[in-house]
């Protein structure tokens, strides 16, 4: 079986993506590679240019991403107890 990054390997600037695709439900964005939906819908179609400002854009977007708490442990935070 061949390899399934031979697949995503192509002679443009690289995309983000670390295949880890949730969507963040406020932000509206992938928690994994910080792009939005349209970005990445049209990322094949970007210039050069357009991509370079999207990933100089990803730090900035990091940095005010508010993660969800969620599973047992935020419930156990809430509840004022300690997981094990």
């Amino acid at each position: 079986m061949k390899d399934t990054d031979d697949l995503w390997m192509r002679d443009e600037i690289e995309s983000p993506c670390i295949k880890i695709c949730i969507v963040h439900p406020a932000e509206r964005i992938c928690t994994g590679c910080l792009r939005s939906l349209d970005e990445i819908g049209s990322w094949s179609r970007m210039t050069p240019e357009e991509r370079r400002a999207i990933i100089a854009a990803l730090p900035e977007r990091a940095a005010s991403l508010k993660q969800r708490r969620g599973g047992r442990a935020a419930r156990l935070a809430r509840a004022g107890k300690q997981p094990l």
